[in-house]
Formats: structure tokens, sequence, C-alpha cells
């Protein structure tokens, strides 16, 4: 139940955010966010709100022309933007997850101070039941090796909570999350499966030319053609949009018990070894 003290007015400089506050039924409280939040919260369009920059770049006199009462934002940071959030004057929520139990105290936090605890709890039930049954249908399979990537220059593993459902999914995620990592090491590892979800790039990785330029071509995941794109904000989104995610990453995992799902794109051909210079 909300209340007098609940913010009534939220500026969202993060689509986790956005996507939290819709999922626990409080969207109309945001007044200000960012334009990547349509792309994870649609309905947020439906009535005029004021686009801020987001948690990297804010704003102080956004900020303060959207009058919020509270305003919510989320790694990644940079220190002049905390800054700025700060010059605002207005109360700041600062989120960091890097496990999916993080995410759960998020969303817990968020519901929670928007007098919405009950929801909240709903909301994280309902995650953790979508990934147990999706483990549950994978246990017993054979477990192949995925290597997953958010950024491709420099190369980037992954964050925790994507090893994790890449672990639910029935895979084995390589490298270490949230890391950099070498073109090389890769090759090295030979992965089975290799995704893309670089952040802010939608769905548009280029899958053959990473393969290409990075000489991956006889590694396995090339050579069966489990070269994967899933859009950036079912992975990178660290709020319930990943359940999406994990859909995408049990199709690409065992595609032999799950169908596919919206947001993934496979490898159409793969380069030969003399293949260079493929336009994006």
């Amino acid at each position: 139940m909300s209340s007098s003290h609940t913010p009534r007015r939220i500026a969202s400089l993060q689509p986790s955010a956005t996507v939290i506050l819709a999922a626990v039924g409080e969207l109309d409280r945001v007044v200000a966010c960012t334009k990547y939040c349509a792309d994870v919260v649609p309905e947020v369009t439906s009535q005029p709100r004021t686009i801020l920059a987001d948690s990297w770049t804010a704003n102080a006199e956004q900020i303060l022309a959207a009058q919020p009462d509270l305003v919510i934002a989320s790694v990644p940071y940079q220190e002049k933007a905390v800054v700025e959030i700060l010059k605002s004057g207005a109360r700041f929520l600062g989120l960091a997850p890097k496990t999916l139990a993080d995410i759960y105290t998020d969303i817990a936090t968020i519901a929670g101070t928007v007098g919405a605890s009950d929801r909240g709890e709903e909301v994280i039930a309902l995650m953790r039941q979508r990934i147990e049954e999706v483990r549950s249908r994978t246990a017993g399979s054979t477990r192949p090796r995925v290597f997953c990537e958010e950024w491709g220059k420099p190369l980037i593993a992954s964050q925790a909570w994507v090893a994790e459902l890449v672990e639910a999914a029935g895979g084995e995620f390589l490298g270490a999350p949230g890391r950099q990592i070498s073109a090389e090491e890769v090759a090295r590892m030979d992965p089975d499966i290799l995704i893309a979800a670089w952040c802010g790039a939608g769905d548009r990785v280029p899958l053959e030319k990473i393969v290409a330029d990075r000489e991956w071509q006889g590694t396995r995941a090339a050579r069966t053609s489990r070269v994967y794109c899933v859009r950036d904000e079912h992975l990178n989104t660290p709020a319930p949009t990943l359940l999406r995610g994990l859909d995408a990453l049990a199709f690409a995992i065992h595609p032999e018990l799950f169908a596919c799902p919206e947001g993934i794109r496979q490898i159409t051909w793969v380069p030969s070894s003399t293949t260079v210079n493929l336009p994006l």
C-alpha cells in the first residue's frame, strides 16, 4: 500500500529501474526516464515523460527540471554523473547489482520504497520460479561450454548474473564474468556456443565479422554455426527482463528442449579463414 511518505515523482536513469517499477505496478510514478527505457518498457511512451541522460551522463539541470522527489540510478556510473545527481538535491537511490541475488534485493528495495513490497516479493518469486523451471528441464542433459560477451572492443565477458542464467539453462559459462579477455584466450577455450549481447547494440552485433576478425572460424561453435546474438536489453538489464534473456540462452544451449524465442539471431554463414574486412 502506498502512503504519503513514498515518492510520487521518480526520475529513472536506468532501464532496469523502470522495468522494476512497471513490474510492481508503479510506472505512473515515473515522471522522467532515459530514451533506452522504452526499449524494455514500451508502455512508458503512453504518456508524456521527460527524457533524461542516463546514469553515465546525468545532468543536474535536466533532473531539476523534472522536479523528482527520488532519482534512481544504477551502474555503470561515471563519477561526474554521480556528482550531477547529487547536485540536483533530490533523494538518490543508487544500485550496483552483480548477481541474481543482488537483483532480487534491488527489486525488493525499489518496491519497498514505493510502498509495493508485496508486489515486489511476487515479482521475485516469479523470477525464481521461471529460472528453476528451466534448470529442472535441463537437469541430466549435456552441458555445452558457452562464452557470452557483453562488449566487443575490448572483449568483455558478460556479467555474473548472465553466468548464473547460463548455468540454469544447462550450460557451462566460460571466462570470468565481467572481466576483459583476449580473443586468443576464448579461441583456446574452444567454446561449443558463442553468444554476443553488446551493451547498446540491440540485436545488431555483426556475428560474421567478429568471427572473422577474431579468427574464431576453428572454434567448435563456429564450425557448427552455434554463434548467436541476443538482444542487449534481454541480458544486460538487471531486472525481470532477464527472463527473456533466459529463454534465449535456453534455446541457444538446448534447442532440442526449448523453442526459439524472440530476441535471438543465429549466424547465417561462417567466413573462411581467408575472409577479411567484412563490412559492418
